[in-house]
């Protein structure tokens, strides 16, 4: 998908075009091939940053191709992701181009909330032609949004702890699993964009003016606080996990202790039921009550291992 959008001088609002300008941002959203060659060729450059940015395992670095006057910035956004009836927080990468100070492409291989907000002029004081203030803006709406999925995961965590609490259910550990690996994703592409935007901020790359570097510093301020909050959620989960997988370990071990119990409780009136069954002379055997009499001292026998098994704290 490709769009083109531009900053109307006057009135300042975000605008479609439907040709290429100059000061105009285009957005590419996993583009065709026809889309990417009409780019290159009206941009009158090559493709191989806007198809590295379309590979879901690129990391976020910042290249710079001198021949084409271009730089390629690569960040990681959050996108929620949906695997069967269980909702995934992932990250995917998202590529941003200066070429030669005239144009801005962003490019990525699914939609996601953060070019969405700028397409739908949600973000104040954006101007196309302003590429540095963009690609910082771009930076603080991306670390808001970790922000707020982590809000999110931290939310949903402690509603499965309370199913948990009532009931052991495998649906809910796979939701804890599944929420632990997004926080690893989290936590990764955090630490990525944050060497990238203190990359940007020693202005070696692109150039950084007064106000926009203050959007930068609040991005990097932004990002440091989600770094440190996915690992605080990390660390809870993680003992979280392993609490319920020791709460697990004592309830499988109390089961197999009571069925062991209760084994040794049944063996004991198929034993004597086995002896008196032999082809032998034995006590009672001719007696008038003698299957009665073996029945009690059944009975009996077996009531006072229950009680020795009951104080043993062997039946619960």
């Amino acid at each position: 998908m490709l769009k083109i959008y531009s900053t109307n001088l006057n009135t300042n609002k975000l605008e479609k075009k439907r040709e290429f300008e100059k000061g105009c941002w285009i957005s590419l959203v996993n583009p065709s091939e026809n889309e990417i060659e009409k780019v290159c060729s009206s941009l009158n450059i090559q493709d191989q940053f806007i198809r590295a940015s379309l590979d879901f395992e690129e990391k976020a670095r910042i290249d710079y191709e001198e021949d084409d006057d271009t730089t390629l910035f690569v960040v990681d956004v959050p996108i929620i992701e949906k695997e069967a009836d269980n909702i995934i927080y992932s990250t995917m990468p998202l590529g941003m181009i200066v070429v030669r100070d005239d144009y801005f492409i962003t490019v990525s291989l699914i939609e996601n909330n953060v070019i969405k907000d700028f397409e739908k002029n949600k973000v104040k004081d954006m101007q196309t032609y302003k590429k540095s203030k963009l690609i910082f803006q771009i930076l603080f709406v991306n670390a808001t949004y970790y922000l707020n999925y982590l809000k999110q995961i931290n939310k949903e965590t402690e509603m499965v702890e309370k199913i948990l609490k009532s009931s052991m259910k495998n649906q809910e550990l796979l939701k804890l699993l599944n929420i632990e690996k997004s926080l690893v994703y989290f936590t990764t592409s955090l630490k990525s964009n944050e060497l990238v935007m203190e990359r940007t901020l020693r202005g070696k790359k692109i150039k950084l003016y007064e106000d926009d570097e203050e959007i930068l510093e609040d991005s990097i301020t932004e990002n440091k606080q989600a770094i440190e909050m996915a690992k605080i959620y990390s660390d809870i989960l993680n003992g979280t996990m392993e609490t319920y997988a020791s709460i697990i370990s004592n309830n499988l071990n109390g089961v197999m202790k009571f069925l062991t119990s209760i084994t040794i409780v049944l063996a004991i009136p198929t034993m004597i039921s086995s002896f008196w069954g032999m082809n032998v002379n034995v006590p009672f055997a001719n007696a008038k009550y003698g299957f009665l009499t073996m029945l009690i001292i059944s009975v009996v026998l077996t009531i006072l291992v229950t009680i020795w098994l009951k104080r043993k704290d062997m039946l619960d």
